[in-house]
C-alpha cells in the first residue's frame, strides 16, 4: 500500500502522487479485457481479394506495447518488432539516441500484406516529426526553456497522469513549477516506467530503485520520454495553464484537484484513500457467492 508521507531524506520534498488516474486505468483493464495492456484494435476488410486492416495506437502507450501490437497485427513473432526498430533507421531526434519512445505516434494505421514492422514504425515516427514540428512548436518549447524533445518528454508524462484532457495543462505546469524549482518531479508514472508496469501502489522501496527514470531520486526529466503522447497532451506541455499548483490528486472521477499548500494536499490524498477504500470493500462484497 503507498504511504503519502513527505520524502524522508534530509532536504527531502514531499510526494506527488498520480494514484487517482491509475484507478481508472485499472478499471478500464477489467472493463475491456486488458485493452489497456495490449493498446491494438485491428478492423479488418476484403477489398479485391486483398485483405486490409487498420492499427490502432491508442495516446500514451509504451513503445514496448507499441512493439506487441504491431507484432500480432503483422502475425509476426514476438520481439520481431522491437529488433526492427533498431535497426529501421528511424528518422528521430538526436537527442533520442535511437530509442523511438514518444515518438511512435498515436493514431490509426493502414495495414496490408505488404506492411512490414519497420516500415510500420517509420510511419508512426514520420508521422510523429509532423506532429511535433512547426513553428508554433518550436515557439513554444523555446518559450518553456524546453528543447521539442523535453516538451515531448513533459507531454508523456501529462499524457500517463492526466485523469482527463482537461486537466492535462494543470498537470503541466506542475511539472514546469518543480523543475523551475529544482524541485524532484516524483511522479509514479515514471516509477512505473522503470519498473515495466502499471500499478495503483507505489512503496517507499520502489521510490529508492536505481532507475535515471526514478524522479524521487533524480531531478530534471527522465532520460526520454515515458510513453507516446498525443496532440492534446504536447499542446499542454507547450501551453500549460497559469497556476502555482505542486501538487495534484484525483480524489474521484472528474475530481482532480490541484495545490500549492502541502497540508492542503494530504487531506485531499486522505479523502482519495478513504474513497479508495470504500470502493475495494464494495467491490470484495461484490465477489462473494454462497455454495
Amino acid at each position: 500500500m503507498m504511504n503519502e508521507l513527505p520524502d524522508a531524506r534530509p532536504g527531502g520534498r514531499p510526494r506527488l502522487t498520480r494514484r487517482g488516474r491509475l484507478v481508472l486505468l485499472v478499471a478500464a483493464t477489467l472493463a475491456v479485457g486488458g485493452a489497456v495492456l495490449l493498446p491494438v484494435l485491428l478492423m479488418t476488410e476484403e477489398s479485391g481479394g486483398e485483405k486490409t486492416s487498420t492499427l490502432v495506437i491508442t495516446e500514451g502507450r509504451r513503445a514496448t506495447d507499441v512493439y506487441a501490437a504491431v507484432d500480432k497485427a503483422l502475425e509476426l513473432p514476438t520481439g520481431t518488432t522491437r529488433n526492427a526498430a533498431a535497426t529501421a533507421r528511424l528518422k528521430l531526434p538526436e537527442e533520442a539516441k535511437g530509442n523511438p519512445e514518444g515518438y511512435l505516434f498515436p493514431a490509426t494505421y493502414p495495414i496490408d500484406s505488404s506492411t512490414t514492422a519497420a516500415g510500420l514504425l517509420s510511419y508512426m515516427v514520420n508521422t510523429a516529426n509532423k506532429k511535433f514540428t512547426g513553428d508554433h512548436i518550436t515557439a513554444g518549447a523555446q518559450r518553456n526553456g524546453m528543447t521539442t524533445y523535453e516538451s515531448v518528454t513533459i507531454a508523456s508524462i501529462v499524457e500517463a497522469e492526466a485523469e482527463s484532457a482537461a486537466d492535462m495543462p494543470k498537470v503541466a505546469r506542475v511539472v514546469h513549477n518543480r523543475l523551475a524549482l529544482g524541485m524532484p518531479l516524483q511522479m509514479d508514472s515514471t516509477l512505473n516506467y522503470a519498473l515495466n508496469r502499471n500499478t495503483l501502489d507505489t512503496t517507499h522501496s520502489d521510490t529508492r530503485i536505481d532507475s535515471p527514470y526514478n524522479t524521487y531520486q533524480h531531478k530534471g526529466l527522465t532520460p526520454t520520454p515515458i510513453g507516446n503522447p498525443g496532440e492534446q497532451a504536447m499542446d499542454a506541455a507547450l501551453n500549460p495553464s497559469r497556476g502555482e499548483w505542486l501538487y495534484f490528486v484525483t480524489v474521484a472521477k472528474g475530481d482532480t484537484r490541484f495545490t500549492n499548500n502541502y497540508s492542503e494536499h494530504l487531506a485531499n490524498v486522505e479523502e482519495f484513500n478513504e474513497n479508495r477504500a470504500k470502493a475495494k470493500g464494495s467491490a470484495s462484497a461484490g465477489t462473494n457467492t454462497e455454495g
